[in-house]
């Protein structure tokens, strides 16, 4: 089945207005949002700890988001770029 999280296609919906993905539309999309929270809250509880692991945790929270938005930018139906509604 972990094949199947490495399929190409779509798992997010492009933002009606504006610019980016909206909602995700596939399981893949929702494992990931739901991985990406989860190792966010981690790494948060492990900044509460003090000032070298505060570091640490917003490395990783930086490094975590990067990835996820460049995996959502590949994985979102129709791409991202400014939306206006629905004539768009």
């Amino acid at each position: 089945m972990l094949h199947k999280f490495f399929e190409d296609g779509d798992w997010f919906a492009a933002k009606r207005y504006g610019y980016g993905a909206g909602l995700p539309i596939a399981w893949q999309g929702w494992a990931l949002l739901a991985a990406y929270i989860g190792a966010v809250l981690v790494l948060c509880l492990l900044a509460e700890r003090g000032w070298p692991q505060n570091v640490g945790a917003f490395a990783g929270i930086a490094v975590l988001t990067m990835a996820f938005v460049v995996i959502v930018h590949r994985h979102t139906r129709g791409g991202w770029r400014w939306r206006w509604g629905a004539d768009d």
